[in-house]
């Protein structure tokens, strides 16, 4: 069986002890009812896998002590998603859960022509990544920026290979086709574009491709917003896998 499985926000090499959070030490008291010497594994989600053992149950401030460290590297190849905010939060954050769960390394939220604004919550949206990266005991977590205009990502973007999917009738070419053997296989990391409800506009459009991303299409089908974003998360991150 799994050992439980925490995150720490940070972690220093030269400690031997650590003191859990209160609300991860309430959760190993309190609702596991972990006591001194029951092992437990936690993550800073920077890479580090580190292997402790309880010395002091205390409720808000449990301590472990740490018997192994190990650090799993980065994929070689990352994988970014740009998305539109959503008028409808909880499809927003369904988003981020599964992305995060299939591997996405960096999700930039969007604001775009048709964006209905939201208020974007930090706090909330940051343990929603932190919850789905322990549910898929991984250690790296993906990066998440404030919401950037969707202009100023396609201006300053450093990613390798570069597409937006949209819906407008132009010649685009199948992501599925592209990652797998076409002519815009990635060679490197790739940054997707995925639009709001009502797509990106024909200016947004056209500024990406003038920036060299590659219009493609997700399929025969009209997807919404979270999910034109988990075919694209899975489609790169088999390919980067691969």
């Amino acid at each position: 069986m799994a050992l439980p499985f925490f995150y720490i926000s940070s972690y220093d090499p030269a400690q031997a002890e650590l003191m859990l959070d209160e609300d991860n030490s309430r959760h190993i008291v309190q609702v596991l009812r972990m006591k001194p010497g029951d092992p437990l594994q936690l993550t800073d989600g920077r890479g580090n896998l580190l292997t402790t053992v309880i010395v002091d149950d205390h409720k808000k401030k449990c301590r472990v002590q740490i018997q192994t460290t190990t650090w799993q590297p980065p994929r070689e190849k990352k994988v970014a998603i740009g998305i539109s905010l959503l008028k409808n939060a909880s499809r927003f954050e369904w988003f981020l859960e599964k992305a995060t769960e299939i591997g996405v390394t960096e999700i930039i939220p969007l604001l775009c022509e048709r964006t209905e604004r939201q208020h974007f919550r930090q706090d909330r949206l940051q343990n929603i990544l932190v919850s789905a990266l322990l549910q898929s005991q991984q250690v790296w977590l993906p990066v998440m920026p404030a919401p950037l205009p969707v202009e100023q990502l396609i201006d300053t973007t450093a990613y390798d290979q570069l597409f937006i999917a949209h819906c407008l009738e132009a010649q685009k070419l199948s992501l599925a086709e592209a990652v797998r053997s076409g002519p815009a296989r990635p060679a490197g990391s790739p940054l997707i574009l995925i639009g709001p409800e009502g797509d990106f506009s024909p200016k947004e459009i056209e500024l990406a491709i003038q920036h060299n991303f590659l219009p493609v299409t997700l399929g025969g089908t009209r997807l919404r917003t979270e999910t034109a974003g988990i075919v694209a998360a899975t489609l790169l991150c088999i390919a980067s896998d691969g």
